[in-house]
């Protein structure tokens, strides 16, 4: 089964180097997870203040510049994972989630695990 994870954080990290052990540890992370076959694809995203929404409303579609004000969090990047069980994407989730409270405490951010619907 393949879940989406979306990585979401505060907009307001503009400029913000994350630690190198940080990193560090994601490369051996995403390396690994790579080979296995767990991990398909991952990226960061570029801020808001680079991106377009195009919106369907009333019947007529609304495009907006970024950034986008009005949002608390947005999603700062995403992995695309391939898992037996919502408990081995769940654990996958957690590990990259404890690599961001080790090596890089005060950032806060979440990671919501969903489910291809194929």
């Amino acid at each position: 089964m393949r879940y989406l994870m979306f990585i979401k954080h505060a907009e307001d990290t503009k400029g913000v180097v994350p630690p190198a052990g940080l990193m560090k540890a994601m490369e051996a992370f995403v390396g690994e997870n790579l080979k296995s076959g767990a991990l398909i694809d991952t990226a960061g995203l570029r801020p808001t203040s680079e991106a377009k929404r195009v919106r369907s409303s009333g019947g007529k579609l609304i495009t907006t510049d970024g950034p986008f004000t009005e949002a608390k969090e947005v999603v700062g990047g995403y992995a695309l994972i391939e898992a037996k069980s919502k408990e081995e994407a769940m654990d996958l989730a957690e590990k990259f989630m404890e690599l961001h409270r080790v090596h890089w405490p005060e950032f806060e951010c979440a990671c919501e695990v969903r489910q291809l619907d194929n």
